[in-house]
C-alpha cells in the first residue's frame, strides 16, 4: 500500500517498563495487524499508543492514574514506589520508512523533593522531541523534570519558563505555532488519532441515542455521534456509494435509512426479510449496531490520520468478519490503521484481501513479544526483502 508523504506518520514505537511490555521496539505500517490469544498483552501494545496521544492531550498523568498509578503500570512485578522503575515510550514519525521526528518520554514516581506532586502520581522524568535530518539529529525540545528548553523557528535554543508541573507534558502544554511549529503540528496530528475499543450497545449506550444534527466528519471514540456521521455522508456529501456498498456487503438486501435531520440526527435499518419495516436504533441487535459503528469509523467524511481498533470482532457474527476485513483494507488506503485481534478468521481475511500478513503476539520470558521480531526492532522477513 502507498500513502502520501507525511512527516508525522507513525513509523515505529518503543515501550519499556509498561505492564507486560518490558522492552520492545517494533515498526508500524500503513496497515498493521496483530493477532494473539487472550492474556498475551495485545491490549498493552494498544495502550502504549494511547499513552503517546495522552502526552499530546495533556492528560498523561490522568490516563496512568486511572490504571492504578505507577505502582500498577510498572512492569516486572515492581509494586513499591521506593523501588526503581520507570516507563519509557518513544515514537518515530516520518514517511516511506524514513524518520523525520522522534518523541521520547520517561514517566516515573515523584522524587522526594517534588513538593508539587502527590506521592504516587505519575510524573514526567524526561521528554524530548528531535528532528532527524539524514544522520543528523537536532533536539527541538528537551525537558528534565520541570526544566524545559526548546529550539525556536530561528534555530535558537531557549529556556521556556512555563512553570510546568511535574505531572504535565511539554507536548501537551506548549502552544505557540509561530515559534515552535514542529511541536504544534505533531501535537495536532496526535490529537487527531482515534482509538476504538468496543462500543457499548446496552439500552443507555450513546450508540442507541439520536444525536445533535451537526455536520460531523469523524466518529467519536464512543460512537456517540454515529447518527450525525451517517447524516453528514448522506445529506452533506451526497455520495453514498461506499456506504451503500459496505451495507450490502455486510447485510445483503438491507438498506440504511437516514432521515434528513432537523435538530437531531438518527438512523434505522430495513432488512431483506422485512422490506416494509424500519428497525429503529433501540431495536437493532448488538452485533448489527457495533458493525454500523465500525462502518462509521472507517467510512467517515474525513478519516483521522491514525485509527486504532482493539478487537473489533467482539460480539460480531462470524459472517461479518469477511466484510469487516474488506472494510479495513479499503480504509487503509486513506489512513493508517492499527488493529489488534484474537480472531484468526479476521486476521486471515485481511491477509487475503490486502496482502498484509498479521504479526503474532506471544508471551516470551514472561513479557509480551511479537513472533519474528528482533531486538533491533525489525522483523526477520523485512531483512529477507532487502
Amino acid at each position: 500500500m502507498t500513502t502520501d508523504k507525511n512527516p508525522y506518520q507513525l513509523n515505529s514505537v518503543h515501550v519499556a517498563g509498561y505492564r507486560s511490555l518490558r522492552q520492545i521496539s517494533f515498526p508500524v505500517d500503513q496497515l498493521s495487524v496483530f493477532v494473539g490469544a487472550n492474556g498475551v498483552g495485545k491490549t498493552n501494545l494498544y495502550r502504549g499508543l494511547q499513552i503517546i496521544q495522552s502526552a499530546a492531550a495533556g492528560s498523561l498523568a490522568r490516563e496512568l492514574a486511572t490504571e492504578g498509578g505507577m505502582a500498577s503500570v510498572i512492569s516486572a512485578g515492581i509494586k513499591r514506589k521506593d523501588q526503581l522503575g520507570q516507563v519509557n515510550i518513544s515514537a518515530n514519525f516520518g514517511s516511506n520508512g524514513q524518520t523525520a521526528y522522534s518523541y521520547d518520554i520517561g514517566i516515573g514516581f515523584p522524587p522526594k523533593e517534588a513538593f508539587a506532586a502527590f506521592a504516587s502520581e505519575p510524573i514526567v522524568k524526561s521528554e524530548t522531541l528531535s528532528l532527524h535530518a539524514g544522520r543528523r539529529k537536532v533536539a527541538l525540545l528537551e525537558r528534565k523534570g520541570p526544566a524545559l528548553w526548546m529550539r525556536n523557528e530561528e534555530g535558537v535554543r531557549e529556556q521556556i519558563n512555563d512553570d510546568l508541573m511535574f505531572s504535565e507534558t511539554a507536548l501537551g502544554t506548549v502552544e505557540d505555532p509561530s515559534r515552535f511549529s514542529d511541536l504544534y503540528w505533531l501535537r495536532r496530528t496526535l490529537l487527531d488519532w482515534r482509538f476504538y475499543h468496543g462500543f457499548r450497545t446496552d439500552a443507555d449506550a450513546p450508540l442507541r441515542r439520536p444525536c445533535l444534527a451537526i455536520t460531523t466528519p469523524t466518529l467519536a471514540s464512543d460512537g456517540s455521534n454515529l447518527a450525525a456521521v451517517f447524516a453528514t455522508l448522506v445529506h452533506i456529501r451526497g455520495d453514498t456509494t461506499e456506504l451503500d456498498r459496505a451495507i450490502e456487503d455486510a447485510f445483503p438486501g438491507a438498506e440504511l435509512v437516514v432521515p434528513r435531520p432537523d435538530r437531531h440526527a438518527t438512523f434505522g435499518m430495513i432488512f431483506a426479510d422485512y422490506p416494509h419495516r424500519v428497525f429503529e436504533l433501540e431495536e437493532l441487535s448488538d452485533g448489527t449496531l457495533r458493525y454500523l459503528a465500525l462502518i462509521g469509523a472507517l467510512l467517515a467524511y474525513r478519516l483521522p490520520k491514525f485509527v486504532a481498533l482493539n478487537e473489533p470482532e467482539t460480539s460480531l457474527h462470524p459472517a461479518l468478519l469477511e466484510p469487516l476485513a474488506r472494510l479495513i483494507v479499503e480504509a487503509a488506503k486513506h489512513t493508517q490503521i492499527w488493529l489488534v485481534t484474537h480472531s484468526e478468521q479476521l486476521a486471515d481475511a485481511i491477509a487475503r484481501e490486502g496482502g498484509v500478513e498479521p504479526r503474532r503476539v506471544i508471551r516470551k520470558h514472561g513479557g509480551t513479544w511479537i513472533e519474528g521480531l528482533k531486538i533491533t526492532g525489525a522483523f526477520d522477513d523485512e531483512d529477507a526483502d532487502m
